[in-house]
């Protein structure tokens, strides 16, 4: 059973904030089952954005993990390019949660999937 998405963003926000990163809640999304996405803002006027892993990429040992992959096709790229794309899926899917980390190094706290 995966983690309702409050309650790993809840946990999220305290591993950044006890690690020393800054990292701050945009946006509420459904409480259920919300897609997380989060922006690493790297505070020279680039990001990088993380969106949830598709289906396909999960272990079927640990199905209910949260695993992110890259979002943009360029990390870190411009904040505008950031912005629009989470205004993207925001108008795709109302029910998403933004989270965003403010950390000079990119670091992003997260089980990443490469392709």
């Amino acid at each position: 059973m995966r983690l309702k998405s409050g309650i790993w963003v809840a946990a999220y926000l305290r591993r950044c904030q006890s690690e020393g990163a800054s990292a701050v809640m945009r946006r509420r999304g459904a409480e259920e089952a919300g897609a997380v996405f989060i922006k690493v803002a790297r505070l020279d006027g680039t990001a990088e954005v993380f969106a949830p892993a598709p289906q396909s990429a999960f272990d079927e040992a640990r199905p209910a993990d949260r695993a992110f992959v890259p979002a943009l096709k360029v990390q870190p790229a411009p904040d505008m390019e950031a912005e629009a794309y989470l205004a993207r899926q925001i108008k795709f899917d109302p029910d998403c949660w933004i989270v965003e980390v403010e950390d000079r190094a990119g670091r992003n706290f997260l089980d990443l999937i490469v392709a």
